[in-house]
């Protein structure tokens, strides 16, 4: 089954005011700007995850969402024993937090919420084995985009921590963080990996901080907000590829997601526009680009380990803008 009506019920309406054909797009064009005008887009973002519900999932994708969780815990458990592990520990336990109440995967430390979704995630990604989405278009590097599991999977866990979550609502979460983040990884300009960006480091916030705020039942606007936080500190540089520091990309996107959460819960607020706006994340990241195109019916493929895995997604019953040079 394809994921074609997972959202679509909530969310036909929305996508319909938000997403422009290429034609109406080029002609919102401000004067001597080559970016296209989309507006609504971060607030349509918004409204999928707070209206999406555990009945709107294929039983199929939570299968395999099942797998990919799975083959994420076993990821830390063997990445707990690398050398980035055992830094980002000993690290934690410099900071003097370690009575908190989240576990840290592979050992009997626990930690406060924010740096276990830290540590867990440098453990998910130390090995460079962890899921792997692949692009449903031919104009992207190696034809990949981003680890999907690696920047939500911690965040979910260490919220479920707290208590008071069930299997459902953390399932749920998950995958709602997985398909923004895996969107918006399709959605920017191919420039932003070809440039030397690391997806994982950069659209793996918004995949965090959706189901932070999903799990912590958030409306639309606060999402907005979380969004806009999570923006400032998306980061990460294909030239720390094959270092210490490619797995912490990966960390410091599960940890901003679920400490720009809390953050928003206490009343922080940040840009609402922060997708579509002149110098929000798509402009910022994706370069001055020239042209907009719808994307393909968001067929998004991902692999586990070597053993490729195909998974279909398309999240909206319309799909995102194209954003490309």
């Amino acid at each position: 089954m394809l994921r074609r009506d997972f959202g679509k019920a909530a969310l036909g309406v929305i996508a319909s005011t938000a997403l422009r054909n290429p034609a109406e797009a080029s002609a919102r064009l401000a004067p001597g700007s080559d970016f296209p005008k989309t507006t609504g887009l971060t607030e349509y973002v918004s409204k999928f995850v707070a209206t999406t519900t555990y009945s709107d999932i294929p039983g199929d994708v939570i299968e395999l969402g099942k797998k990919s969780i799975l083959d994420g815990l076993g990821l830390a458990l063997a990445g707990s024993k690398t050398q980035t592990g055992s830094i980002s520990r000993r690290y934690v336990a410099s900071l003097g937090i370690c009575d908190g109440e989240t576990t840290l995967i592979g050992s009997s430390q626990r930690t406060s919420p924010r740096f276990a979704a830290f540590v867990n995630g440098v453990s998910i990604h130390a090995d460079d084995f962890d899921d792997t989405q692949l692009s449903a278009a031919k104009d992207r590097v190696y034809g990949l985009l981003v680890h999907p599991t690696v920047p939500v999977l911690p965040a979910t866990l260490a919220i479920a921590e707290r208590g008071g979550v069930s299997g459902k609502e953390l399932m749920l979460a998950y995958h709602v963080g997985v398909e923004v983040e895996c969107k918006i990884a399709e959605a920017i300009s191919p420039r932003h990996y070809q440039d030397g960006f690391h997806s994982t480091g950069t659209c793996g916030p918004f995949g965090s901080g959706s189901a932070s705020a999903k799990l912590l039942g958030f409306d639309p606007s606060k999402i907005r907000n979380v969004f806009g936080l999570v923006a400032s500190q998306s980061g990460g540089l294909r030239e720390n590829f094959g270092t210490m520091t490619k797995p912490f990309q990966a960390g410091h996107a599960a940890e901003s997601g679920l400490a720009s959460a809390d953050l928003v819960a206490l009343g922080w607020a940040a840009a609402e526009r922060i997708l579509e706006a002149d110098r929000g994340f798509f402009h910022a990241f994706g370069g001055s680009l020239k042209k907009a195109q719808r994307s393909s019916k968001g067929v998004l493929h991902t692999s586990t380990g070597p053993r490729p895995k195909r998974r279909r997604s398309s999240l909206w019953s319309s799909p995102w803008i194209r954003f490309r040079t």
